[in-house]
């Protein structure tokens, strides 16, 4: 092999990664989607939600959060439910959920609005907008300009903590999937943090510190389950202990599982038999990940989830292309396999398509399993996309690189090409 191979095999992996640029360019325009059903049920899928839904034993659950379901609740029997959680000492309470109006009832308002007002140490939500001509004028990126926050009646001693979390649905009642939140944003020139941070941070400041430290905008929520209720009637992974309506009223609870905790208010349907898919979301905890047909997390778990995640530093890190190791990683892989690919293609060219395909199956397999375990075991995800995208292209690519690309620039191999074509005329 000497110095002619190792050229063509440079030209090889950057005609391989020509294609691969036509083809993402191409599908940004979205043209064959009409024509894509299995690509649409897979669209919100990633490799690493077998490893969140498949892989990962069910949690210990933890101790610190408890979440309280508010139902479908008049604001007079919000307050009722939070005087009786605020008598046993909670160390931070979380309201997600708004009260951004007066309502006709001035007593139950006002009872509401004591309650609160009893709470130590209280963070309700807010949610980042954008005004119609920001929307205009910076359509698509990530930036805001106003607030929604419940009424000054009900949030005068509390904190304020946006509740926005990231997914690609433009309204509430659209499909939704949440892998990440955003830790924090500028809105006018002021920063606002996310609830679940401003939670984590009442509740032990030195673990966000970490948070901090990482100087992320965005993190990938590093899932570990769902609620659970005393008698076990959700049927979900148990990951966070959660009351419903009528248990805090009866007070079906032990002090101890409130006293010093975290405690989260918000919507979990009627009552924990409800199946309502308001402010629900689908997580990759999700067992049926492809095709999706029920979300299976209310926000306020989510937030719990992001909460767990910031006080235990249990992060999610990622390969990111910021540093072009994902390219470089795609470079080489796409390199040495057009290298091994020639030497067959010139070798043993009959054995060529079965030994490329034989080759790139086991190649993308390898990588998946990788992405897969290394998730599952150390929380790392690994962006191989590029790489795997090589991969699949390389066989049939390099083919068209020697048969159709390297004759174009061979006077011979076009001399030959029109004289077949003037004979068949």
């Amino acid at each position: 092999m000497g110095r002619k191979f190792w050229i063509d095999c440079i030209l090889g992996t950057i005609f391989i990664f020509g294609i691969m640029w036509v083809i993402f360019n191409v599908s940004q325009f979205q043209i064959f989607d009409a024509f894509d059903p299995v690509g649409e049920a897979l669209d919100d899928m990633e490799m690493t939600d077998v490893a969140f839904s498949q892989l990962r034993e069910d949690p210990v659950p933890d101790t610190n959060i408890v979440i309280i379901n508010i139902g479908m609740l008049s604001r007079a029997e919000i307050a009722r439910q939070l005087q009786i959680i605020n008598q046993y000492k909670p160390a931070v309470v979380g309201f997600d959920s708004f009260f951004n109006f007066r309502s006709a009832d001035t007593l139950g308002d006002l009872a509401l609005s004591n309650a609160f007002s009893e709470v130590e140490n209280l963070v309700m939500v807010t949610k980042l907008l954008q005004s119609d001509s920001l929307k205009v004028l910076r359509e698509g990126d990530d930036i805001y300009d106003s607030l929604e926050v419940s009424h000054d009646l009900f949030r005068k001693d509390a904190y304020q903590a946006f509740a926005n979390l990231d997914t690609d649905a433009e309204n509430q009642e659209d499909y939704k999937t949440c892998r990440a939140f955003p830790t924090r944003r500028i809105v006018n020139g002021e920063e606002h943090v996310a609830f679940a941070v401003q939670v984590a941070e009442l509740y032990d400041p030195e673990k966000v510190k970490e948070l901090k430290q990482r100087n992320k905008p965005t993190e990938i929520i590093n899932y570990r389950g769902n609620l659970v209720d005393f008698f076990g009637r959700t049927g979900y992974p148990n990951m966070f202990y959660a009351l419903d309506v009528d248990d805090v009223f009866n007070e079906n609870f032990v002090p101890e599982m409130i006293k010093d905790k975290i405690v989260l208010f918000g919507f979990m349907g009627a009552d924990f038999f409800d199946t309502s898919w308001d402010d629900k979301f689908f997580t990759p905890l999700n067992k049926n990940y492809a095709g999706k047909a029920n979300p299976d997390m209310y926000g306020v778990v989510v937030h719990a989830n992001i909460i767990s995640m910031i006080l235990k530093e249990d992060y999610v890190n990622e390969l990111t292309d910021k540093e072009g190791i994902g390219i470089l990683v795609a470079i080489l892989i796409c390199f040495l396999n057009v290298a091994l690919f020639s030497y067959v293609y010139f070798k043993v060219p009959d054995w060529y398509d079965g030994i490329t395909k034989l080759v790139q199956l086991a190649e993308i397999m390898l990588i998946i399993f990788l992405m897969v375990i290394v998730f599952s075991e150390y929380s790392f995800k690994l962006n191989l996309v590029i790489t795997l995208a090589a991969i699949a292209l390389a066989g049939d690519g390099l083919e068209v690189f020697y048969g159709v690309v390297k004759n174009l620039f061979n006077k011979e191999s076009r001399k030959q090409l029109f004289t077949i074509r003037r004979k068949r005329v």
